[in-house]
C-alpha cells in the first residue's frame, strides 16, 4: 500500500529506493525521496512478494513523471530476488518515463563514483554501513523531513548488536528494518543522482538511464 503525505509538484525531482522481499514475515518497502524539497512525500510498504510490488511501483513512477514533468530515478535492492524485478521494471519502462539506477563502481566514495553495468543496488557488508551511517548523519542534522510514522517507529527499534566478529546495526528481535534500509538507500541516490533536462542535447544521459544503456551499450 502507498501512504501519501502530499502531492508531487511540477518540476520536482524524485529518487526512489525499494527494499525487496520474497514472502514470510518480510515487507517490501519503497521510499520516495524528493531531492527538490528533501522530504519523503510517499512511502510504499506492504507484506507482498517483490513480483507483486513491481507493477505498482512502475505505475507510481509513471504518475510521478506525468505530474512533475521530470523523470524520477529508481533503484531496487539486488538482494532477495531484486535483480529479476529490476530487469522486469526496465522492460515495463517502454515509454522511458523514469530512469533506473545503475550501480556505482565505487560506492565508498560518492565523489569518485561512476556507473557500472549493473542495474539496482547491492546491499553488502561494504555498502550497508555506508548506507546507515549516511542516513544517521542526515537524521542527526535534520536534513530530511519524514512524515511517515512507521518509518520513525522503526528508527526507535533499530539497535547496534554484537555479532561473532563485529558490531552490526539492525532491527531488534521481532522488529523490522525494511523502511530504514529503503530510506538509507534513497539517501544514497539523493547524493549521486541528478535531475535531467530532456531538452538539453548536451546532457549526459548515462547516469541511471536504462534507455541510454540499451542504445549506447552492447549487452
Amino acid at each position: 500500500m502507498f501512504r501519501r503525505y502530499r502531492k508531487y509538484e511540477q518540476g520536482e525531482f524524485i529518487v526512489v529506493f525499494c527494499d525487496t522481499a520474497w514472502g514470510g514475515l518480510d515487507y517490501c518497502a519503497g521510499q520516495f525521496l524528493s531531492k527538490t524539497k528533501i522530504d519523503v512525500p510517499v512511502v510504499y510498504h506492504s507484506k507482498v512478494l517483490a513480483s507483486e510490488m513491481t507493477p505498482l511501483i512502475h505505475h507510481e513512477l509513471e504518475t510521478i513523471y506525468e505530474q512533475t514533468g521530470v523523470q524520477p530515478v529508481v533503484a531496487f535492492e539486488r538482494n532477495n530476488g531484486g535483480v529479476a524485478e529490476i530487469e522486469r521494471l526496465a522492460t515495463l519502462n517502454r515509454l522511458s518515463k523514469y530512469r533506473i539506477y545503475v550501480e556505482k563502481t565505487n560506492t565508498a566514495a560518492i565523489s569518485g563514483a561512476s556507473d557500472s553495468t549493473k542495474l539496482g543496488w547491492t546491499t553488502s557488508s561494504a555498502t550497508r554501513p555506508l548506507m546507515l551511517s549516511g542516513l544517521k548523519e542526515a537524521i542527526d542534522n535534520k536534513l530530511i523531513r519524514i512524515y511517515d510514522k512507521p518509518t520513525i517507529t522503526e528508527m526507535f527499534s533499530f539497535i547496534v548488536s554484537q555479532t561473532s566478529s563485529s558490531w552490526k546495526a539492525q532491527a531488534e528481535v521481532g522488529a523490522h528494518d525494511d523502511l530504514i534500509m529503503s530510506l538509507a538507500g534513497a539517501w544514497q541516490l539523493y547524493q549521486t543522482e541528478e535531475k535531467i533536462d530532456l531538452g538539453d542535447e548536451d546532457q549526459d544521459y548515462t547516469s541511471g538511464n536504462i534507455t541510454s544503456m540499451f542504445t549506447r551499450r552492447t549487452w
